[in-house]
């Protein structure tokens, strides 16, 4: 008998004609973390659908090979009987009801109830709900994640990063888990929050629990893992001892090429003296992201970088100028005030927006790429239609030429323009955001979290985009993100906002000691005092 708890064996599994895995073997052990990279389209998803069995997989005709639990042949037609083997699923998209406490969320479909005089005669769905011992096993998880919000909070209304940790707790709560996949699990986390989530994980493992940890976060595969396995075009590249590789190794096999996100100078940019963007006292409402009296002045050609810990209020920024939270305070744009809470104007005065919320803000799931890249533009500025006296039809063929221009710049991994954006991957679905903000041919864009879900491959492509609209284009930038070393690498300066506010501007060159007392609200000249 071996030690493996999971055995995957030449795992191949085709669509349409089309093979995305190809003779996949991989072995986890008990307690084992065990780190599955690769870009957007290496199969990483697809095979953990089979793991996992999702239906996509058995409505496509399968697969080939076969996969092991403890020595034993496994072929799960549906994630609950993958449940009932003790394998459990935190996805990057959430899957919570925002309805529902923070409780009810961990609880659901297991709750615990009390039989009563009804429940005797009429049966068990008459119960009553057992809140006192759903509360305690809540906060039992919850403590785990390092997670101080109250158990029975309602899920509605919490930032993103909040709901990572209870998805993650929902699967910590259930009883017999002996494999847990994390999807980029700190994906919309900040530093400090990927931290108690590390720790955490790491806590789990020492239980006997094995973990396969899917990121993009190189540097938090070398911190975490044992192990880790490199997927590229759906074929097996290597897998290796974490401790014997390094980041650049992993960059490298992971994309085929030599990756670098490096600071890198260009003599093209232009930065004028003239203030483009003066923004003063904004506040805006953004539930765990409130701005509490914002104040920054961005020089036209500049890209400015903000950063900060979760719920201090980066977020909040850019959200707040777009509309998409109630805002007050002043905006002036090129010398005129906008008009605060009105998404249309602010995008007609030439703002492009790409929103970190690519579900709930960035993307209309059930429609064509094509519909998601012009939607704005034309409801907005009426751009991609033919106009007949009255009414308006759309410009199809204009629509089509620039969705496949923006598709090949961009690098989007579809099927055709009109692919539905909510079958292509999170990375894909996030360039499709980058799509429709540049389709809108911003004067001035606001990026929050670009990079989000995205591989590095993608990443640097992405990065790579920004810098080139700046330099060619002159397009002032304002990216929001809780990558420092993204924000380092094409920021002409960061502003690092704590509780709200401005906490203070730095350069990119600055040292990381001093990042990291600005974040946390720590004064520089503070920790002399025991010098």
């Amino acid at each position: 008998m071996s030690d493996n708890l999971l055995s995957i064996k030449n795992v191949t599994k085709d669509f349409n004609g089309n093979r995305v895995l190809k003779d996949i073997n991989l072995d986890i052990k008990k307690g084992e973390i065990h780190a599955l990279i690769g870009e957007n389209g290496a199969g990483k998803s697809t095979l953990m659908n089979i793991l996992f069995g999702m239906p996509v997989i058995l409505s496509t005709g399968g697969y080939q090979g076969s996969i092991e639990i403890e020595d034993e042949e496994v072929k799960f037609s549906t994630p609950h009987e993958a449940m009932d083997h003790g394998i459990g699923m935190v996805h990057q998209e959430f899957m919570l009801i925002p309805g529902f406490t923070i409780t009810e969320n961990i609880k659901i479909n297991r709750e615990i109830t009390n039989p009563n005089v009804i429940s005797r005669i009429f049966g068990k769905q008459y119960e009553w709900l057992n809140m006192k011992r759903m509360n305690n096993d809540a906060r039992r998880a919850l403590d785990i994640m390092g997670m101080g919000i109250e158990e029975y909070t309602e899920v509605a209304g919490l930032p993103v990063g909040h709901m990572q940790f209870i998805e993650i707790a929902r699967e910590i709560d259930k009883t017999g888990i002996k494999l847990l996949v994390f999807d980029e699990p700190t994906a919309v986390l900040t530093e400090s929050e990927t931290q108690n989530l590390l720790a955490a994980i790491e806590k789990l493992a020492s239980q006997g629990i094995a973990i396969i940890f899917i990121s993009h976060r190189l540097e938090e595969v070398m911190q975490i893992s044992h192990r880790f396995t490199i997927l590229r075009d759906g074929e097996h590249v290597i897998t290796k001892n974490t401790k014997e590789s390094n980041v650049y190794e992993i960059a490298e096999l992971m994309v085929g090429r030599k990756v670098s996100i490096e600071r890198l100078d260009s003599g093209k940019r232009e930065i004028s003296d003239d203030i483009v963007l003066s923004i003063k006292n904004l506040e805006v409402k953004m539930p765990g992201e409130e701005v509490k009296g914002f104040n920054l002045e961005v020089k036209k050609g500049e890209i400015i970088g903000i950063g900060g810990l979760a719920g201090q209020g980066k977020l909040g920024i850019a959200n707040g100028i777009m509309g998409v939270y109630p805002a007050r305070g002043e905006v002036i744009f090129e010398g005129i005030p906008l008009k605060l809470n009105n998404p249309k104007e602010s995008i007609r005065a030439g703002l492009g927006f790409l929103s970190e919320d690519r579900k709930g803000v960035g993307l209309l799931l059930d429609e064509s790429i094509e519909l998601n890249t012009v939607f704005t533009a034309m409801q907005t500025k009426n751009e991609f239609l033919h106009n007949f006296g009255f009414f308006s039809i759309m410009n199809s063929h204009s629509i089509r030429n620039h969705t496949l221009k923006m598709i090949k710049d961009l690098d989007i991994r579809c099927t055709s323009s009109l692919q539905h954006t909510g079958n292509l991957s999170g990375g894909n679905q996030q360039k499709v955001c980058m799509a429709r903000a540049l389709t809108q041919n911003p004067k001035l864009l606001l990026v929050s979290e670009p990079t989000r879900g995205i591989d590095v491959g993608a990443k640097k492509l992405i990065l790579d985009l920004l810098k080139k609209l700046n330099e060619e284009q002159g397009m002032t930038i304002v990216m929001t993100s809780s990558e420092l070393a993204e924000l380092r690498s094409i920021s002409d300066r960061i502003v690092i906002v704590c509780n709200g506010k401005v906490e203070g501007i730095l350069s990119p060159d600055a040292s990381s000691a001093d990042f990291g007392l600005m974040m946390s609200g720590t004064r520089a000249d503070s920790q002399l005092g025991g010098a």
